[in-house]
Order: C-alpha cells, then structure tokens, then sequence
C-alpha cells in the first residue's frame, strides 16, 4: 500500500510539474508568436500528432495493451512478456513509420501546389515538420504502458516534462536571439521534435533496465489476437474524441487568424484545474468502485462513486465560477510580449464560457470511469458518438453568430450532454445511484459558492475603484482574491459539515 502511495505521489507531481512548465511554455509562445497567424498554424499543426498520440498511444493502446501483457506476464513470465512486447513495438513501429512518410508526402505535395491560403499552407507546412513527433510519442506511450505493468511510474510520468522543458528552451533560445515569429515558430518545432526523441529514451532506458532488449521474433498468437479484440473498441472511443477536437480546430482556423491560438489557451486554462483534479480523484476512487464491482459489492461502489461525485463538484463548481470572475486578471498576469490587449479580452471571454463548463467537464471525467468500472465501454462510446454530433452542430450554428466564443459555447454544451447522458446510462445500471443522494451536498456547495463569489466580486469592485495599472490590477487580484475565496469556501464548507473534501486525505492515512 504504501509502493502504491508513492507510485501516486510520482505520478501527481511530475503532472503538476508538466501543468506549471506546459503553462509557462504556453506564456512564451504566447510572447514569441502572438495570437495570430504563426501561433495558430504551429497549434493546429501539433493537433495532428497529437490526435495519433492519444489515439494509438496513450489511450487506446494503451488502454488494451496493460491487461494482456500483466496477463502474458504472471501466466507465462517475464522473458516471454518481453518477448510479446518486443512483437507489438515493433508492430506500431511499422505502422507508425508508413503513416508518418505517408502523411507527410501528401501534405508536402498540398502544400507545393500553392493552391492554398498562406493560413492554410504554413498549417501544412509545419504539420510536415511535426508529423514525426507522433511516432516517437506514440513509442513513447507504449513503453509507458510496459512500465506501469512492471510497476514503474516515475519515467513514464516524467514524459511531459521532458518534452515542455525543450520547447521552453528552444522558445527562449530564439526570443533571446530577437528572433521574428516567422522564425521562432521553425524553433518551436525543433523543439517539438527534440523533446519526441527524449520522450522516447526515458522510458525505453527504464524499460531496459528491466532487462529487456530489442530482440526480433515470433510471440504467442492468442495474446496478440486478444490484443487485437480490445483495442478496437477502445479505438473507436478514443477515435471519436480526438476527430471531435481535431473538428474543432479546423473550424476554428477557418473562422480567422487568431481563433485556434486564442481557444487553445483558454482551454489549457481551464484544464489546468481539471488536469491535477481528475487524475488524483480518478487515482483513489477508480480502483476502488473496479474492486467493489469485481466482489459484486453493489453497497460499497454506491457509496465510492457517490462520494467521489461529491468531491468533484465540491471542487469543479467553486472552481468553474473563480474562472468566470477572475478570467481577466488571470489572462493579463499572462501576457507579455506579442500577445497584445484585444487577444487576451478574447481569451478572458473564452475562460468565462469554458468555466461555466468545468462542473459538467469534471463529471463527464468521472462518470466514464465509474462506467469503465462495470465494463460498459461501449455505452461510453455511443454516449461520444452523440457528443460528437451535438458539437459539431453546435459549433457550424453558434460560430455563425459568435465566433470564437460560439464554438468554446458549443463544446460546453456538449459537455452538459455527456455528463447527463453517462449519469443515466449509471443510473439505469445501478438502481442505487440516485439524484436524490447529490442535494445534501449540492446544497452545501451552492451556498459556499456562492459566498466565495461575492468575495471575489467585492474584491474587484474595491480593485477597479482603486485605478491600479493593468498588470499590477492582476498580481494584486490574483494574489489576494483567489486564496481568500478559497479560504471562504473551505469556511462554509467546513462549518456546513461538507466531509468529502476530506476523504482523500483520510484515506491516504489509513495507507
């Protein structure tokens, strides 16, 4: 229990360490290139590896490869699971490769016919550079997932970190450089290509201290084929998720210059909270309502899924509504350099709208896993497919009137959907999930809510009567604002008797 306790420590700092330098890395592309053209292109551009990153990487490869090589492992030992591993590396390696060359001839002849836009073209020019990055991260994830079966986490954790130290180094080597954007983007990429590689090697380093090689020969079928059977589910799952953000992007670059650099950061803002969030709450409790199930323990899984719904929105709502209030401030303590006035307005407007999603966004997150626990993938994934298509006609209708702010609108009520649609495809699969045990405690949270905000909205009446200058106006209601509304919150919740928010903290002393 407590190799487990220290596997969670790892795995939550090195993603508060990847969260604190992607947004410091975010800051200097923001600096670098500004929120137009050179920014949106490098952003809509890393969205294609990405896709593939978090499709045959890190989601459903991943998802599909843990259970049967823990299984290869304990049934057949180690030498053969390295064996089984060697034999699907090398498969994804294959794979990966004719995508990557492929992908980049068809994008390098777009390009070269000149028959589009200059937005369009620098897209396709930097997605040229960047489409191989997705073989080594791709690589990367399925090293992470022989680690995790092993029992090791720490390396695999480090990735992000690995990977957001050198686009910060490659950034701030051409900035100080005085580098134009034009230039500073071909850094970035560089960067980008650079981190893949180290990305790469940290875990295939650690893997190999285990004692694995990379040896060619024939593994076991039966593992392969079950391999096979799992991760197409799981891909059409992931699948639908990634095209559904990549669909988002490209309507977005098509809007105009600025709008996928300026819906990008407003997204990592809010994701910011809900990243650190949902990976410790989805660490606890996911493995215990799995457990519960697995013991046909109906009881003891009502009573963790109930509780872990509780700490989510007991965090996600007050959360949601500090984004609302303090959009602004926090977007101007942000900007430096090219990232100019008009394009952060915009980005505080897009915080506010995806803050009023990040209730609905948390319990999406938590609810697919309570589905995963009872083995309904493929609910979650017709529950995708309809989300898909409620953002996507959302967005083609509320772009129409509002732009930027009608496509983050879109998203957040896609998000509205899905959180309701996985709470009753729950409910009908276990009658003892009721709405009814969520008042209580909801009461508990809109009423602490609601005075952390009126703290908040007191503090920027006072900071705005006081004619402070900008970036001064928004160190000073950072500073003051957000750890005096969340000493206001965590009053009333305290003396309301809230004690979920506890409930970690007690679990991890009873470990």
């Amino acid at each position: 229990m407590l190799r487990n306790f220290r596997n969670i420590a790892a795995v939550s700092l090195s993603t508060g360490a990847s969260r604190i330098l992607g947004l410091v890395r975010d800051i200097l592309i923001y600096a670098g290139l500004g929120a137009g053209i050179w920014a949106s292109a490098f952003l809509l551009a890393f969205t294609l590896p990405n896709l593939f990153r978090r499709l045959l990487g890190e989601g459903a490869l991943t998802s599909a490869l843990v259970p049967v090589l823990s299984e290869v492992v304990n049934r057949d030992g180690r030498g053969e699971a390295f064996r089984f591993f060697s034999a699907v590396a090398a498969r994804v390696l294959i794979l990966l490769s004719l995508l990557t060359t492929l992908g980049m001839l068809l994008l390098g002849a777009l390009v070269l016919t000149e028959t589009l836009n200059m937005r369009w073209s620098l897209a396709g020019e930097l997605s040229v550079l960047l489409l191989p990055y997705m073989l080594f991260i791709c690589l990367s994830a399925v090293f992470a997932a022989g680690l995790h079966v092993f029992g090791r986490f720490t390396a695999a954790a480090a990735t992000p970190v690995v990977l957001n130290l050198a686009m910060i180094v490659a950034m701030g080597s051409a900035m100080l450089l005085r580098r134009p954007p034009e230039e500073i983007v071909y850094w970035l990429c560089g960067g980008v290509l650079v981190g893949g590689v180290l990305q790469l090697f940290v875990p295939a380093i650690d893997f190999a201290r285990l004692g694995w090689r990379p040896k060619a020969g024939k593994a076991a079928q039966a593992p392969m084929r079950e391999l096979r059977a799992l991760l197409l589910p799981a891909l059409a799952g992931a699948a639908i998720l990634q095209v559904n953000i990549m669909i988002s992007r490209l309507l977005a670059h098509g809007l105009n210059e600025s709008a996928v650099s300026v819906l990008y950061l407003a997204s990592r803002l809010m994701e910011l909270p809900l990243g650190l969030f949902a990976i410790s709450v989805t660490t606890v409790f996911f493995p215990l309502m799995a457990d519960s199930l697995a013991r046909k323990d109906e009881v003891t899984f009502t009573e963790s899924f109930s509780s872990g719904l509780r700490l989510v929105l007991g965090i996600s709502v007050p959360a949601g509504i500090g984004l609302l209030l303090l959009a602004e401030p926090v977007v101007e303590l942000l900007r430096f350099g090219r990232f100019e006035g008009a394009d952060a307005k915009t980005v505080a407007g897009l915080v506010a709208i995806y803050g009023c999603g990040l209730p609905f966004y948390a319990a999406a997150t938590f609810a697919t896993r309570g589905l995963h626990a009872s083995k309904a993938i493929p609910c979650t994934v017709r529950v995708a497919g309809i989300c898909l298509l409620v953002n996507l006609v959302g967005s083609f209708v509320l772009m129409q009137f509002w732009a930027e702010r009608g496509l983050a609108l879109a998203n957040v009520i896609a998000a509205v959907v899905q959180a309701v649609l996985l709470w009753r495809a729950l409910a009908h699969r276990h009658d003892s999930l009721r709405l009814a045990t969520l008042w209580h405690a909801g009461t508990k949270i809109l009423i602490s809510t609601a005075l952390m905000a009126g703290f908040c909205m007191g503090g920027l009446f006072l900071l705005n009567a006081s004619n402070l200058a900008g970036k001064l106006h928004a160190v000073v209601a950072i500073a003051t604002l957000i750890p005096g509304g969340i000493a206001v919150y965590s009053y009333s919740v305290y003396v309301q008797g809230f004690e979920e928010l506890s409930l970690l903290a007690r679990k991890f002393r009873k470990s």
